[in-house]
Formats: C-alpha cells, sequence, structure tokens
C-alpha cells in the first residue's frame, strides 16, 4: 500500500454565511459550523483513502468566537493520524469580515474517520508519512489522542 502525506488530503472550503445558517442574534448556528467541519473532514479523509469514510468520532468543538451574518467563512481539514483503517482529520475553522479584512480563527476540531469497501465493510488505509517538524508532531497528539479515546471507549463499556 503506498504511503501518504498530509498534503495529499488538504481539502478546503469556503463559503459565505447568510441568514440562512443564522440565529436571531445574527451569529451562525454553530451546528451548521460542525456540519461544514464534518464535510471537509470527510472529504479530507475520502481524498486520503481514495475510499468513502464515515464519521466515527468528533472530539470535543469549542467556539472561539462567533461568526457572523456576512462571513466568509474557511474550513480547512487534513489527515494527522491513521491507524488500520481509521484516520484522524484537523479540521481549522476562519471567519473573514471581507469589509474589514479581518481574519478570526474560530474553532479547530478533530474528526476520526472509518475508510470503507464497495461493500460498506472498514477497510484499511494506507499509512501517513510525515514530512515537517509540525505534522510529526500532529501525529504524535493524534495518536495521544486515539490512545485516549480507545481507553474511554473500554472504560464506559465496563
Amino acid at each position: 500500500m503506498d504511503r501518504r502525506t498530509p498534503a495529499d488530503s488538504r481539502v478546503t472550503l469556503t463559503q459565505l454565511m447568510g441568514p440562512g445558517e443564522a440565529n436571531t442574534l445574527g451569529n451562525v448556528h454553530g451546528g451548521y459550523i460542525m456540519k461544514l467541519c464534518d464535510e471537509a473532514g470527510g472529504m479530507a479523509a475520502s481524498k486520503y483513502a481514495r475510499r468513502h469514510s464515515v464519521t466515527i468520532v468528533v472530539d470535543s468543538m469549542t467556539f472561539h468566537s462567533p461568526v457572523n451574518i456576512g462571513d466568509l467563512v474557511t474550513v480547512a481539514a487534513e489527515v494527522t493520524w491513521t491507524g488500520r483503517t481509521s484516520m484522524e482529520t484537523r479540521v481549522v475553522v476562519t471567519a473573514e469580515d471581507v469589509i474589514a479584512g479581518a481574519i478570526t480563527h474560530t474553532n479547530t476540531a478533530y474528526f476520526v474517520y472509518v475508510a470503507l469497501d464497495a461493500n460498506g465493510r472498514s477497510t484499511p488505509v494506507p499509512p501517513l508519512t510525515c514530512v515537517t517538524d509540525e505534522e510529526k508532531l500532529r501525529f504524535e497528539r493524534a495518536a495521544a489522542r486515539q490512545d485516549h479515546r480507545l481507553t474511554s471507549r473500554e472504560e464506559i463499556a465496563e
């Protein structure tokens, strides 16, 4: 199985936020932002694995600042870790006030996906090759998060 890098998975979605995505305060619904994150993360995972991929875990998502009607939201995603059949993606969201030219980091989240074969069963993914020191650090941190997820799942099952 060929090896791939995080760059092989990178996806960027950009969308203008309108009134249909917002609440009565003019802030975009957090659930809508989560949907965009899942779309970008899922596409990064599918692009990386060259397979359909489904969400199995969403780590906590903290919103650091609101996204407003009229903001241009950019969601960037890439694979940061791979297991046998699963992949973690790092998803970074920014909101741009295009009139003021201000770009605000609104949140970062981590999603885990499983690659599927033609029968809808989990299937192996290529190993991740980290090139930069930053990619290597992200991989190490992602592996620690995966260990924590597995430990937590075992504790809940008991």
